[in-house]
């Protein structure tokens, strides 16, 4: 059967061996069992929503919109299906393909993206983003979001189609560079070995795992940074960041979630850029002390000074009379300006002081051992930082005990390991000791053992790890007493009652001390 058309603006039945479907539709994916449940339906009660098509010579069709009901109908050999003929420029096909998708909800995110891609690309007429959000009834921020989906890679895509992750995690990847999505991808799953058959298994962590990941390892916050962000010339082939298409800034639309906050997705070019800067201020000022912030053995021929080689002034004002006495807190003739070149914050400006012979930040110690001041002095010292100590640990385990159990268990037990991963040794060992895990030296060490009892504990224990190593986490980056007087205060727990109550106990153990001791005599002397 020939058709001809004189008025292509008409409902009719046409000839499935005249129509073609369009190589512009957004849909991609055709699951065969879905298309053989609507070829039944077709064979029983016929192609009931005609398909929309558009004349491309007199006798030949375009489909604009039912390329799914074409396939079925072919697969039900019926002769003919209901069609409305519509004159449609090139433009106005790709807009009703796309509004037509959008309307159904088993389209995939991916096509959507590249329909929004393709009305974006088109030279006549000229789309914006805004123009498409008002046409298929989205926010501008939906539109952009949708539009960086299309610039996912290969292996993000595949797992994607294959639907081991949700539309949620594609829209995260897809802010960041390509060479960083394959890494943020494997951040989404854990691998878990299942009990008794030794077959390994991933399993996809919540999103905000992987906003954890990508806030930890990608995103530097640019008012941090310790160079000129307006200077095009710090490193020439990577320009200003005010200018970057990279800075979480330029594109407002896809990070809205970051609110105010500017932030480079490119830690490489970030990191270029502060070692650069760190060269040029050493030249330009070749006074300058040059520090590490990590322990150590200062290497030969390093002029870097490890944080055991100085100490670092601290510009916060004491807390306390007894801080205040600290040497952290006092100034001497030898402070000098220093910049980190190792370590955390490179980059940035300290006062330090590294001479060793300055008797206000290293004094000196008696030689003698029967100096009963210096040891009066230092045995005082160590009384106090053990009080702090103790009042640190007891504030943190109230804090620890006031906080609810609201994550899942798998929620909690992957951040908790996160944090940990974070934290160093040491604050790792603290922890552990608050949780009655002590030190296993033929078993791996605290870590391991502390990691093993994290994996058994229950969402209360849980949920007061999260807490606790957050605490410890920021204050290793911080002024503890500061951190932890505020998380306190979050949890209503009175640090004035702890810390009266761990002297009381300190001075009890003194007075016992200077008890005088029962004598005991000797066993045969008196038998």
């Amino acid at each position: 059967m020939e058709t001809t058309i004189l008025n292509a603006t008409e409902y009719r039945n046409v000839s499935l061996s005249l129509l073609s479907e369009s190589k512009t539709n957004p849909r991609r994916i055709f699951e065969d069992a879905a298309l053989r449940e609507l070829a039944d339906s077709i064979r029983s009660q016929g192609v009931l929503s005609p398909l929309l098509i558009r004349p491309l010579t007199e006798k030949s069709f375009e489909i604009v919109a039912g390329a799914r009901r074409f396939r079925a109908a072919q697969i039900a050999e019926v002769p003919t299906v209901p069609v409305r003929i519509v004159n449609l420029s090139d433009a106005e096909a790709l807009e009703a393909q796309l509004i037509e998708n959008l309307q159904r909800r088993d389209v995939h995110p991916l096509e959507e993206a590249q329909g929004f891609r393709a009305l974006l690309n088109l030279e006549e007429p000229k789309y914006s983003v805004e123009q498409i959000a008002a046409k298929t009834g989205k926010s501008p921020a939906y539109v952009t979001t949708r539009l960086k989906l299309t610039e996912l890679s290969a292996p993000v895509i595949e797992a994607f189609y294959a639907e081991e992750i949700g539309v949620g995690h594609p829209l995260l990847l897809a802010k960041l560079q390509p060479g960083q999505q394959e890494a943020a991808l494997a951040a989404c799953f854990r691998e878990d070995w299942q009990g008794g058959s030794g077959k390994q298994k991933r399993i996809l962590l919540p999103l905000r795992n992987l906003q954890f990941w990508i806030d930890s390892n990608i995103l530097l916050i640019l008012k941090d940074a310790p160079f000129d962000k307006k200077d095009g010339q710090l490193v020439p082939a990577a320009g200003s960041c005010i200018d970057c298409p990279k800075r979480t800034g330029h594109n407002k639309l896809l990070f809205s979630d970051l609110g105010k906050q500017d932030a480079c997705t490119d830690p490489t070019c970030y990191q270029s850029k502060v070692e650069t800067h760190v060269v040029k201020i050493i030249a330009a000022k070749p006074q300058l002390v040059q520090i590490s912030t990590a322990y150590g053995q200062q290497k030969e021929g390093n002029t870097t000074l490890p944080r055991n080689k100085y100490t670092e002034i601290r510009a916060d004002k004491p807390s306390s009379k007894e801080e205040a006495k600290r040497p952290e807190f006092k100034t001497c003739k030898f402070t000098s300006e220093a910049i980190v070149t190792e370590g955390e914050d490179v980059g940035t400006f300290h006062k330090v002081c590294a001479n060793p012979t300055c008797p206000v930040h290293h004094p000196k110690q008696s030689t003698s051992r029967d100096d009963a001041k210096w040891k009066a002095e230092q045995e005082k010292q160590r009384r106090e930082q053990a009080i702090a100590n103790t009042v640190g640990l007891r504030v943190l385990s109230a804090i620890g005990s006031a906080v609810p159990v609201r994550l899942m268990k798998r929620d909690l037990l992957s951040v908790t390991e996160r944090l940990l991963f974070l934290i160093d040794e040491n604050r790792v060992e603290m922890l552990a000791r608050q949780h009655g895990i002590r030190q296993k030296r033929n078993d791996g060490g605290v870590k391991k053992t502390f990691t093993a009892f994290v994996r058994r504990a229950d969402e209360g224990t849980l949920s007061r790890l999260v807490v606790e190593a957050s605490i410890l986490l920021a204050a290793s980056r911080g002024n503890p007493t500061v951190i932890l007087k505020e998380a306190a205060a979050s949890y209503k727990v009175d640090t004035d009652a702890i810390t009266t109550k761990v002297r009381q106990e300190f001075a009890a153990k003194e007075k016992a001390k200077k008890a005088p001791q029962p004598v005991v005599k000797n066993a045969t002397k008196a038998a």
